[in-house]
């Protein structure tokens, strides 16, 4: 009996990273297809187009698979977190953004939201 429940903790566990893996690839093929989206130049480039659009469809199918075991306000809102922050950072790098102090503390407030809903997730 035992020997079940620490198998039916086991399998809890790898699921519940490989839900937050998928979560990680979901974002980070958010800021792709964000990113992609200022090459595309409205769509009128085919292969940047491309690119940006199987980011789209990549992002969302490791987000529907991480909500089969995360809940979706945390997900949604670490998905989102991500994209922006990735984004934000990014266009400072590509495309010489403001880096400004005040700006770089916003971001780092939203890596402070993404590790609290990591920490504070029951799942």
């Amino acid at each position: 009996m035992v020997r079940r429940v620490l198998d039916r903790y086991r399998e809890m566990y790898v699921q519940m990273n490989a839900a937050w893996t998928y979560l990680l690839i979901a974002g980070i093929l958010e800021v792709a297809w964000a990113i992609g989206l200022k090459y595309t130049h409205g769509f009128s480039r085919f292969w940047p187009s491309v690119g940006t659009l199987a980011g789209m469809v990549g992002s969302f199918y490791f987000l529907s698979a991480a909500l089969k075991i995360l809940p979706i306000g945390t997900a949604y809102a670490v998905w989102t977190g991500i994209g922006a922050l990735g984004t934000a950072l990014l266009g400072i790098v590509l495309f010489g953004e403001s880096a400004a102090l005040p700006r770089l503390l916003s971001i780092g407030l939203v890596i402070l939201g993404i590790l609290g809903l990591k920490l504070t997730s029951s799942v």
